[in-house]
């Protein structure tokens, strides 16, 4: 055996992968309990905002991407986000599962990779997010119909490559908020904490975003946090291809031209902090013992 985090197998790095892949497909398959509520919370979001906000933010949005856009058009981008931002919280709390269970122990002491358990994993939320910010598309475009009368005019402006784009976004962005509650739930091996370590940040982040207001309309001590704030990079980017230009609203880009002033330094943050998280969620996974997991 090799040493630890690259335990050597008869089957390789990519079937190991593969096991662990289908294993977690099968566990959200058979639970679809997770997937409809993680849906169900965005949705509301995204007809309640639209319902309550979407006459009296007209002005406000109009300055910040034109005159003639739907609130509900400016909203799904912000919605698509969180759904990520959801499906990459219950992360944590399914890895918190399997070790109550015993099943991280076993994975733990087998000689599958562990790089292996953790991109398996990884992988089946990756592709849960892909389903549930389609969904939301689609979902935004049926809303968009019936506030405007079965006259939507063009919804994402960049058209089907553009709404392939926000999909990768969501997934871009999801990443590093699931490695951060993979690590807490390696740290504090409780349900109950890691549910309130990753809840506590998720809706003050939400709200201290570019999510359902422009950034100008908004106290200046909002825009600072904002411009610290990861969740309003994967807006802006996913916003740009909304409505294809540039919609950066916390740092002044030109040097791209267009919507990709807005895309580049967004994915570069985006890409940065998926690196540096997933890098300490893979170091907690390699150091993890069966003693740990207990």
């Amino acid at each position: 055996m090799s040493a630890a985090g690259k335990k050597a197998t008869g089957n390789g790095f990519l079937l190991d992968t593969w096991v662990n892949l289908k294993r977690w497909l099968l566990k959200t398959t058979r639970n679809p309990f997770v997937m409809v509520f993680s849906l169900l919370n965005p949705i509301m979001f995204l007809v309640l905002f639209t319902e309550v906000f979407g006459q009296i933010t007209g002005g406000a949005i109009g300055s910040a991407v034109g005159a003639d856009v739907s609130y509900v058009t400016y909203l799904v981008p912000a919605i698509a986000i969180q759904v990520s931002l959801i499906a990459a919280t219950t992360s944590g709390i399914g890895l918190v599962e399997d070790i109550e269970s015993g099943m991280f122990e076993k994975a733990l002491v087998s000689p599958m990779h562990r790089g292996a358990v953790f991109l398996g994993k990884s992988l089946s939320e990756v592709l849960r997010i892909v389903v549930q910010v389609c969904i939301i598309l689609a979902f935004g475009y049926v809303l968009l119909w019936v506030n405007t009368g079965g006259h939507p005019g063009a919804y994402v402006a960049t058209g089907l490559l553009g709404a392939v784009g926000i999909v990768l976004v969501g997934v871009l962005f999801s990443i590093w908020f699931t490695a951060f509650s993979n690590i807490m739930a390696l740290v504090t091996r409780d349900q109950e904490s890691t549910m309130i370590g990753v809840n506590v940040l998720q809706f003050p982040l939400l709200f201290l975003s570019s999510a359902f207001l422009p950034l100008e309309v908004l106290p200046g001590w909002v825009q600072v946090v904002a411009a610290l704030n990861p969740i309003t990079y994967g807006i802006d980017a996913a916003r740009a291809l909304m409505f294809g230009q540039d919609v950066m609203s916390v740092i002044e880009v030109t040097a791209f031209g267009g919507l990709w002033n807005t895309l580049v330094p967004a994915v570069a943050v985006l890409a940065a902090l998926d690196l540096l998280l997933g890098s300490v969620a893979v170091y907690f996974m390699a150091r993890a013992t069966s003693a740990d997991a207990r």
